[in-house]
């Protein structure tokens, strides 16, 4: 059995450290940042995941080989601008040109207002836009340096908080919507429209000094705003630091030999300090070469990423006060996107995103070809596998990885679907007790994207929606029949729903509410096809990782043929 490559961990769960950034150093180990810039910078840590482990065997749909990739809950959104409150970072010595001033009122007027994830349920789901269809071919026929640049110029206009990628998606689309104001909503930029935004956006660099530096302390390739951060130090640990002339905003580099793991730095980063009650966890994400915290305490916030490769682990941190959020947020995402741990080549413009002449990793959720559609089952046996009914509907002909399926029984009550499949492994046994409200689930699934359908693990919690149950997690197209295990790897339901609108919200899938079939159904459904359900005793909680390499063996990915 491989090792389970990636563990995913919620958001919004405490852990120890400082009071504030500014206030105590120690806290300089555990630096992160509450908000949408985890996202953003996963996406670009994705091409080094790739290339390390070869696409072949991450995205292997043999259970006994597969690697899970996890897939990260929905850190909070602030909306900010960069530009309106330069003043305050600068004592009001920074000068403030009629551009920067236009920035400024034009961000008052149309910044995109994103909502805080994961605490408002959807669920009612817009219709397809087909203005926003038209957007995205126009969009995606531009070069890919081209549509990443328009992505980082919007950024630092303050219209955009999504992922640097290049893929154009429900944020791209309503940013150039903002930023046109009055005009015409639909997503697309004239050539006049595209030389105003790289104009506004370089001149909010240059209000802020920015520049892609390579860090001589530890090596990483970093964009630095000089105007906000003039003065220059060295932290404790030998890496190189930026701050403000008030010592309120702070970034600094790190670099460790080879020898410590970036999972001990992780934990230690991570772990509940009770002699610090008020730091607060908000995301954090361990993967195989990487890893990002975000985080608040009661006066600031934080940000910190580590990335490992053959010289070690690099990376950097950022802690500022809380009342400079609005202007410090949109600087974190600027700066993660200029991030290399491991540079090659000449530095990048100021305006250009690190890494970009490499080839882009496909986004866990990536359209379906054309004629094809996915989901998730779940083998009860050698021979049976159950999936909602939303994943078969239509289906002209089904595969579960490579080997042709069959549906041998709906069930409409139950929103069900028996499916006759080849070498399957049989799942390890059925919750009796139904989900309790407010219950922590893991879900298993595959990211909808043909032959790159990377596995990917999900957090979410149990509740009650319109008098049914229901589970709340960040489901994206291609989920329907995802399974949800409880702590000691139990079966304990099943997605019926169907996430037909691909939204990313800085590169992370926000948190929905979506029907689910209890452990009741799946048993009634075993009972007709005279399967005995196995039933499951309980046990102690297991680790993400122990759960996935429990449970992940009997969760298969559907493609259908419509």
């Amino acid at each position: 059995m491989r090792r389970v490559a990636c563990r995913i961990v919620g958001s919004s769960s405490s852990g120890g450290g400082g009071a504030g950034y500014h206030r105590d150093r120690r806290a300089q180990s555990g630096m992160a940042s509450p908000h949408a810039f985890a996202g953003a910078v996963t996406r670009r840590s994705g091409q080094r995941l790739s290339r390390h482990h070869g696409r072949r065997d991450l995205h292997s749909q043999d259970p006994r080989t597969t690697r899970w990739q996890q897939y990260p809950a929905s850190p909070r959104l602030r909306g900010c601008a960069i530009c309106r409150s330069m003043p305050a970072l600068s004592g009001g010595r920074l000068p403030m040109t009629s551009a920067t001033g236009t920035i400024a009122r034009l961000l008052r007027l149309g910044a995109l207002a994103l909502p805080l994830l994961g605490v408002q349920p959807v669920l009612a789901q817009p219709a397809p836009n087909p203005q926003m269809a038209a957007a995205q071919t126009s969009f995606e026929a531009l070069p890919e340096a081209e549509r990443k640049a328009i992505q980082m110029d919007l950024i630092w206009t303050g219209h955009f908080n999504g992922a640097v990628s290049g893929a154009f998606g429900p944020l791209t689309f309503r940013a150039i919507n903002a930023l046109k104001g009055g005009g015409a909503s639909d997503g697309l930029l004239s050539p006049a429209e595209r030389a105003g935004l790289g104009r506004a956006a370089q001149a909010a660099r240059d209000a802020a000094g920015f520049r892609i530096l390579t860090d001589e302390k530890t090596g990483i390739r970093i964009g630095i705003p000089t105007r906000i951060l003039p003065r220059r130090d060295v932290t404790p640990a030998g890496g190189s630091r930026w701050q403000s002339q008030d010592e309120k905003v702070t970034l600094d580099t790190s670099a460790t030999p080879p020898g410590e793991t970036l999972e001990a730095i992780f934990e230690k980063a991570t772990a509940a300090n009770p002699n610090n009650p008020g730091r607060k966890i908000t995301y954090k994400l361990l993967r195989p070469d990487f890893f990002v915290i975000t985080g608040e305490t009661p006066t600031g916030r934080f940000y910190r990423r580590l990335a490992a490769g053959p010289g070690g682990l690099r990376g950097f941190s950022i802690g500022y006060d809380k009342a400079l959020a609005a202007t410090v947020d949109k600087l974190v995402i600027a700066i993660a996107a200029s991030f290399e741990p491991f540079p090659t080549g000449p530095a990048p413009a100021a305006g250009a995103v690190a890494g970009q002449s490499t080839p882009a990793t496909p986004p866990l959720v990536a359209p379906a070809r054309t004629g094809e559609r996915y989901g998730v089952v779940v083998a009860l046996s050698q021979t049976l596998a159950v999936t909602s009914l939303a994943a078969v509907d239509g289906c002209r002909a089904l595969r579960t990885g490579e080997r042709p399926a069959r549906v041998k029984l709906r069930d409409e009550a139950l929103g069900l679907a028996l499916l006759e499949i080849e070498g399957g492994t049989a799942m390890a046994g059925l919750r009796g007790a139904i989900p309790a409200q407010g219950e922590s689930v893991m879900l298993l699934a595959f990211g909808d994207g043909g032959p790159a359908r990377a596995p990917v693990a999900i957090p979410g919690t149990v509740q009650t929606a319109a008098g049914k149950p229901a589970v709340l997690a960040p489901l994206q197209p291609g989920q329907s029949g995802s399974p949800l295990f409880d702590r000691q790897g139990r079966l304990i339901g099943l997605v019926t729903a169907n996430p037909f609108d691909k939204l990313l919200v800085a590169g992370v899938a926000p948190q929905r509410s979506h029907a689910i079939a209890g452990p009741s159904a799946l048993a009634e459904l075993a009972a007709k096809a005279g399967i005995p359900a196995p039933q499951a005793a309980g046990g102690s909680d297991l680790s993400t990782g122990q759960l996935v390499e429990k449970a992940g063996k009997a969760v298969l990915p559907l493609s259908c043929a419509i």
